[in-house]
C-alpha cells in the first residue's frame, strides 16, 4: 500500500539527490527517510534508487522513475484536495438559495453583499419561485412562507398584512377588516400564504371582490396607484412611499417567513454564514417582528 507520506519522501530524495538533504527538507532523520524508502521498495518489488556511495548523488532506477511519475501526480492531487478543503472551511465554494420576490427585494441584497465581502470567490446561485410545492432537494437554503416536513427551519419574520390605498381613499388610521367585505381588491394568486389569508377572511365572514390577480408586487401597487382597487398585502411587499398603508383591526395572522435547510445535514460554512446574516438582516427590518 502506497502512503502519501512515503511518496512525498520519494519525491524529496529524487529532488535532492541525497537521503540526508531529503531528511533536512522534510524534517525527518536520515534513518527515517531510509526506512520509508525501504517500505516503498518492498511494496514496489524492487530498488528505487541506485546508491553509488560517497558524495555522489543517488539516482532513480527505471522502477523508481515509473513510481515517481505517478507519485508526483498523486501528491499534486492531494495538494489540490487539501487546498479545496481549506477554501471550503473558509467559506468559499457554492451555495444554492431558493427565494421569492419579497425576500429577493428586502433580505437578499444585504445577505449577498455581506457574503461577497467575507467570501469574495464564493459562487452564489439564486432560484426564485412562487409555489405551494417548494423543492429543496437541489438547494442549500430556501426562504419560504411556511415550514416544510423534513427540514430544519428558522423563523425570520412575522410580516403583518396591511391595506394599501391611494391617498384619501380611506380615513387616516387603522381599518376594521369588516370594511373589506365587498371591497374591490387586487391580489396575489391564491397560493402560498395568500390562500391562508383569504381563508381567514372567509372564516370571519368577509368576502372582498377580487378584480385582478398577479404574482408581481409592483403590478399590484401600480393598479392601486391607477385607481383600479385597493390591495391587502404583507407589509414587506409594499416599498412605495406614494401610497397609504393602513393597519387592519383586528390584526390578521401575519405571513411568517422561514429559512429552511435539509434536516439532519450539517450546513456548509458558507450556508451557516448565510443563515447568520439572514437572521440579523431580518431582525433589523423596521416595523417587522
Amino acid at each position: 500500500m502506497y502512503e502519501l507520506r512515503h511518496l512525498a519522501t520519494l519525491r524529496a530524495v529524487a529532488d535532492e539527490g541525497s537521503f540526508g538533504r531529503a531528511a533536512t527538507r522534510l524534517g525527518y532523520t536520515q534513518s527515517s527517510v531510509s526506512q520509508q524508502i525501504a517500505v516503498l521498495e518492498k511494496v514496489a518489488g524492487g530498488a528505487l534508487f541506485d546508491r553509488p556511495g560517497g558524495p555522489k548523488p543517488v539516482r532513480l532506477t527505471p522502477l523508481g522513475g515509473v513510481l515517481l511519475e505517478h507519485a508526483r501526480d498523486l501528491l499534486h492531487r492531494a495538494d489540490l484536495m487539501s487546498d479545496a478543503i481549506e477554501r471550503f472551511r473558509a467559506g468559499d465554494g457554492r451555495i444554492d438559495i431558493g427565494t421569492f420576490q419579497t425576500v429577493s427585494n428586502v433580505i437578499l441584497p444585504t445577505l449577498i453583499r455581506e457574503l461577497r465581502a467575507a467570501h469574495p470567490t464564493c459562487d452564489i446561485r439564486l432560484f426564485e419561485e412562487e409555489t405551494d410545492q417548494p423543492d429543496l432537494s437541489e438547494l442549500d437554503l430556501m426562504f419560504f412562507d411556511s415550514r416544510i416536513d423534513g427540514t430544519d427551519h428558522l423563523l425570520l419574520v412575522k410580516d403583518p398584512y396591511v391595506l394599501v390605498t391611494r391617498a384619501g381613499d380611506f380615513p387616516q388610521g387603522p381599518v376594521d377588516i369588516k370594511e373589506l367585505d365587498g371591497l374591490q381588491l387586487v391580489a396575489h394568486p391564491p397560493v402560498c400564504d395568500q390562500g391562508r389569508f383569504e381563508d381567514f377572511l372567509t372564516g370571519q365572514g368577509v368576502q372582498p371582490q377580487i378584480v385582478f390577480r398577479t404574482s408581481g408586487n409592483e403590478a399590484l401597487l401600480a393598479m392601486v396607484r391607477a385607481g383600479l382597487a385597493a390591495a391587502v398585502m404583507p407589509r414587506l411587499a409594499v416599498q412605495q412611499d406614494d401610497l397609504e398603508i393602513h393597519e387592519l383591526e383586528p390584526r390578521l395572522p401575519p405571513r411568517e417567513i422561514y429559512l429552511l435547510w435539509h434536516a439532519g445535514r450539517t450546513p456548509s460554512p458558507l450556508a451557516a454564514h448565510a443563515i447568520e446574516i439572514a437572521q440579523r438582516v431580518a431582525a433589523d427590518l423596521p416595523g417587522i417582528s
